[in-house]
């Protein structure tokens, strides 16, 4: 369920891949998805303050493949969701 509303988020809206762009632009956030083994978690969750963060079930390869990416993904920020429901998911 959450890996095809990750596709829909960045298909149709504005998403940010890695700790870096988290950390930089976690203002602007609306939530942040963590894959289980990032290692700058705390970090993030620090920044996130009181944005609501989703730790993924899978570990960052995983994540990578659910956004469709060869590559592993640590972090996810989303800035805007576009047309998919991430937001509702990850607010529980």
């Amino acid at each position: 369920m959450i890996s095809k509303e990750i596709l829909r988020a960045i298909s149709t809206g504005k998403v940010l891949f890695g700790y870096k762009m988290a950390l930089k632009k976690a203002k602007e956030a609306k939530a942040f998805i963590i894959s289980r083994d990032c290692p700058k978690k705390n970090e993030i969750m620090e920044a996130a303050a009181d944005k609501p963060v989703y730790i993924y079930k899978g570990n960052n390869m995983e994540l990578g493949a659910a956004c469709g990416k060869p590559f592993g993904v640590s972090v996810l920020t989303i800035i805007d969701e576009g047309k998919s429901n991430i937001m509702d998911i990850i607010k529980g």
